[in-house]
């Protein structure tokens, strides 16, 4: 039991926190019946193959082949570059911060390539990174991930890409250096890829970008720089076995989306996770877009107009300590909190011995773990004064293991806060209105008439600007 990542609350209820802004002890127990009833309904949805991604862990053909292909690769590339954007790259970073060292691009002696993942257009960070691979492409390897190819800034990058290869490297073939992961059968890539030649890896069918990153769509970056996808997806079989249960208090997953939910409807519709370890930092980032993306919609699943959505917030003990802490705490009481708390780190650090400057005596010899965990106690503390509910997620140690129960306990209680919300959580309609606006603007044919709409709207008017 020492490896289960467990979720604490009891600064979350009335005992704790007051009457006023605390769960009373009535609060939760009325959801009991709907857990009973979520989570048969997931059960049957499973079973239907409505839910693919909560079959993502069991998937042991998928892992034999990417170790056998990262194995075939090991030793050839110098770097490895992700071309993705949202659900095709946030799952990606997240693994490789947790699981490999801070400076792992800096190192002589690392598991893999160097890498880097770029999910924007920016064009001075892209060009940057094109500019250091300059000289180096015969050892880079890209991996452009984009389950349909027509994602405007994915596509923007592989063209870029694609046309830098074949300039710099005449005589060598482009599957050298390029592996897709798309849809398998259909789509814009999908013919880039039967008409190049590109090694091809899948994006599952039914599994929306966001609950992806146990698939090769994260599995393949983690392994070319020598995380165990194995015991990422044994943590993630782990946790599913704990999910499974219709009974709120022994079910994580449906608690914490219960705790949420409640709190929701009582006015703190504001979530912010709060890690106290730089590993865990990035995969606030993946929560933020599969608790946003998945929870903000219009409408719920009869067609009423609802607009719902709790609103993710990332923040990084204890650095914002020193720079959010003061509103989280005297500012409006709209938010719940969830700490993540690291019980050992991979390293630890004996801090320096103050000698005879007294003020710093309590600091002198001690271990930077230990601080670092008294900060979130003290935290914690200082919010719990305030009557500010705090949740904390607390982990034995970072490992594959671990962050693979991590990733599924919160796809769970995505899928439970959805059900209790009764929305579709695994659409985006909201999403692509953007996206067609852009292609207007960059002149797509097949939306000009998107265009006189979009420039009343986007035009400089000079009687607002100031």
């Amino acid at each position: 039991m020492t490896r289960q990542i467990q979720l604490y609350y009891k600064n979350v209820t009335a005992e704790a926190i007051g009457p006023a802004h605390g769960l009373g002890t009535d609060e939760l127990p009325k959801l009991n019946g709907e857990i009973v009833r979520i989570t048969e309904k997931m059960r049957q949805d499973r079973q239907d193959g409505k839910l693919p991604y909560r079959d993502l862990p069991y998937q042991d053909q998928t892992c034999r082949k990417i170790n056998d292909l990262t194995s075939q690769l090991a030793g050839k590339y110098d770097n490895m570059v992700v071309l993705g954007i949202g659900g095709s790259a946030l799952g990606n970073i997240a693994l490789q911060t947790a699981l490999n060292s801070p400076i792992y691009n800096l190192l002589t002696e690392r598991g893999g390539p160097r890498l880097f993942v770029i999910d924007n257009v920016d064009p001075v960070q892209f060009g940057s990174l094109l500019e250091y691979l300059d000289g180096q492409l015969d050892r880079t390897l890209f991996n452009v991930i984009s389950k349909s190819g027509r994602t405007a800034e994915t596509a923007a990058a592989f063209l870029t890409v694609q046309e830098m290869l074949k300039a710099r490297l005449p005589g060598g073939q482009l599957t050298d250096y390029i592996i897709a992961t798309t849809d398998a059968n259909s789509g814009t890539m999908r013919e880039i890829v039967n008409r190049e030649g590109f090694t091809s890896l899948e994006v599952p069918d039914g599994v929306g970008g966001r609950f992806s990153v146990l698939s090769d769509v994260g599995l393949f970056s983690a392994a070319m720089c020598g995380i165990d996808i194995e015991q990422l997806l044994a943590g993630a079989r782990d946790m599913d076995q704990r999910v499974k249960t219709d009974r709120l208090t022994k079910n994580p997953a449906a608690l914490f989306a219960a705790i949420q939910y409640c709190y929701y409807h009582k006015g703190k519709r504001l979530s912010v996770m709060m890690p106290y370890s730089y590993q865990l930092k990035d995969l606030c980032d993946w929560f933020r877009q599969i608790w946003a993306e998945s929870l903000g919609k219009a409408h719920d699943l009869q067609g009423n107009l609802v607009n719902v959505g709790p609103t993710p917030i990332k923040a990084l003990g204890a650095t914002d300590q020193h720079s959010q802490v003061q509103l989280y705490r005297e500012g409006p009481n709209d938010k719940v909190f969830t700490f993540l708390e690291v019980k050992l780190f991979d390293r630890d650090v004996t801090i320096g011995d103050a000698g005879e400057v007294t003020e710093l005596a309590y600091l002198s010899k001690k271990k930077m773990g230990n601080l670092m965990n008294n900060e979130k106690r003290g935290t914690e503390y200082a919010l719990v004064a305030s009557q500010r509910p705090c949740l904390t997620i607390r982990l034995a140690q970072i490992n594959a293991y671990t962050v693979g129960q991590f990733i599924y306990l919160m796809e769970v209680a995505t899928s439970y806060m959805g059900e209790l919300f009764g929305i579709n959580t695994y659409d985006q309609p909201a999403v692509e209105l953007g996206k067609e606006a852009t292609f207007a603007l960059m002149g797509h044919e097949d939306y000009r008439q998107l265009l006189g709409k979009i420039q009343p709207t986007v035009a400089i008017d000079e009687d607002y600007l100031v």
